[in-house]
């Protein structure tokens, strides 16, 4: 007898809380993973480019994972439950709580947390919001990565009704300095990192200044991202399948162009450490032109540094796009991205 087997994602109707999903393979980061995420995202940091200076520091002769990367690997292999996806609207409480390095092997667990429908709109199908929570663990079982995020998600049913109400208070709204200083890499030489590269440093940063970059960045390889990922939602491939009846541009490619003009803009972090929230408030699609801006909102000296000047950068990413003639908003500079992130610098 002959069997057909149809392979696709659930919608939300099919989630409920406690649901866990663990079945993404496994991914040992490799060089062609860094030098594809280099080539889409041109990011400036100094360790993942620097392997002599990465040694230097970490004390590991494996070349440091850029954070961006580590990221999107992870997010892919969460997106089981949300392949349908509409749109990703937050993450939150994103803590790198070890450093990652070529070679390494990561694990996903994704788990369920919280379940909310939306209010009906006439004329619209149904949807909810659904909040996931992610476990990244390496090869030897330890945590390096763990965050939450709510994609929103159709229902099989256009006029499907639910009492699903949750409001997410799973989700920490804050993140602890203590949470902060204890993801800080111990035994990395900080000290070698600031004399070995010119410019400025921690000690030279004033907290208040806004990083305007100038120099803008065509979203390109979207695609590509989304399969060098394992990432499965199919609106970032598939057009048909989008609300927008064009490809959806993945939410971490929008990150991830933030993140690499943000190392323009201060070319001396040593490292992203957490990202207090990040928020899509807006879609973006190829083709885009993005620009970001960034705020140095605060500064936390880190004591174990002992009389170096080291310590944390806390920053506000406003990410805009511009479509040019291809979109009703001509001629509009779009917010597509408010990002609050941590760094480390020396």
């Amino acid at each position: 007898m002959t069997r057909r087997i149809e392979i696709s994602g659930p919608y939300f109707e099919d989630l409920h809380l406690g649901q866990r999903f663990d079945d993404a393979p496994s991914v040992t980061l490799t060089s062609g993973h860094a030098a594809l995420h280099e080539a889409f995202f041109a990011d400036r940091l100094r360790l993942p480019l620097d392997a002599t200076l990465s040694e230097a520091v970490t004390g590991r002769a494996a070349q440091l994972a850029n954070p961006s990367l580590v990221c999107n690997v992870a997010i892919g292999q969460t997106t089981t439950p949300s392949q349908r996806v509409r749109g990703n609207l937050f993450y939150r409480g994103l803590v790198l709580q070890r450093p990652v390095f070529l070679g390494d092997t990561l694990r996903t667990t994704t788990t369920v947390v919280g379940l909310a429908q939306n209010k009906p709109k006439p004329g619209r199908p149904s949807t909810g919001m659904v909040a996931l929570e992610m476990l990244v663990k390496n090869q030897d079982g330890d945590t390096v990565l763990h965050f939450w995020r709510c994609p929103m998600l159709p229902c099989r049913d256009p006029a499907y009704s639910s009492s699903h109400a949750d409001t997410f208070e799973a989700i920490p709204a804050t993140l602890a300095m203590e949470t902060l200083t204890d993801a800080v890499p111990k035994g990395w030489r900080l000290d070698l990192f600031r004399s070995r590269v010119p410019g400025e440093h921690f000690a030279e940063i004033e907290e208040g200044t806004t990083y305007v970059v100038e120099g803008r960045d065509t979203v390109t390889s979207a695609p590509e991202l989304v399969r060098l990922t394992l990432n499965q939602a199919m609106t970032h491939t598939d057009a048909t399948t989008s609300a927008y009846k064009k490809r959806l541009v993945y939410g971490g490619h929008t990150i991830s162009m933030g993140a690499s003009q943000i190392s323009r803009a201060l070319p001396n972090l040593v490292t992203i450490l957490a990202w207090r929230s990040c928020d899509h408030t807006g879609p973006v699609f190829e083709g885009d032109l993005l620009r970001t801006e960034v705020t140095v909102t605060g500064k936390e000296s880190l004591a174990s540094t002992g009389g170096l000047a080291a310590g944390l950068v806390e920053l506000h990413a406003k990410v805009f796009a511009e479509r040019g003639d291809q979109a009703p908003e001509v001629g509009k500079d779009i917010s597509v991205l408010d990002w609050r992130l941590v760094g480390l610098m020396a």
